[in-house]
């Protein structure tokens, strides 16, 4: 029988809370072919079209964002938790579950008028990508397109970025949390 990404991803329950269905990617990024899928069905909605610079999230995003700017012959830039990057920076503060957290872009990572792609292993309520969504904006390029493994419609973070304006992609959903 053939896998889809869906199977390569192994659910570990009550991580980091009790009550939480962990959606674990580290199996899918373990297994050469689940891996290779997974870039290859993320690049499939922008064949043809404009892609500068491919935009990761920490940390799972890096991994993605490394082999889809690989692919597409591109650049490659982090978004990183505040005090990570080395150069001068932006940053954009947002809300999580328990608290607040920044993060950051190096202020001369984009230009004007690039073509962006967002990318991320799982879009949950949405407050990570939206705040890298701001960076990217801030620096005056062109968002493509926010890319996921997973979404966890529940959690709304589709919605959310689709109320930005955002083109959404995800490979998988999972109910619940």
């Amino acid at each position: 029988m053939k896998k889809d990404v869906k199977d390569y991803i192994r659910t570990i329950v009550d991580f980091p809370h009790e009550g939480i269905l962990f959606r674990d990617v580290t199996t899918l990024f373990a297994d050469p072919r689940g891996f290779r899928m997974a870039i290859d069905q993320m690049l499939h909605p922008y064949a043809g079209e404009r892609i500068d610079k491919v935009v990761g999230l920490e940390a799972r995003g890096f991994i993605l964002g490394g082999a889809i700017a690989h692919q597409l012959s591109v650049g490659f830039v982090p978004i990183r938790k505040k005090g990570k990057l080395p150069g001068t920076t932006i940053s954009e503060e947002y809300t999580l579950e328990y608290g607040e957290a920044i993060v950051e872009i190096h202020d001369d990572a984009l230009q004007p008028g690039e073509k962006v792609l967002i990318v991320d292993d799982l879009l949950a309520t949405g407050g990570t990508a939206e705040a890298g969504i701001k960076l990217v904006e801030r620096l005056g390029a062109e968002i493509v397109g926010c890319a996921f493994i997973i979404d966890l419609p529940d959690l709304g973070g589709r919605k959310r970025l689709e109320a930005m304006g955002m083109d959404v992609f995800a490979l998988c959903e999972f109910e619940g949390l």
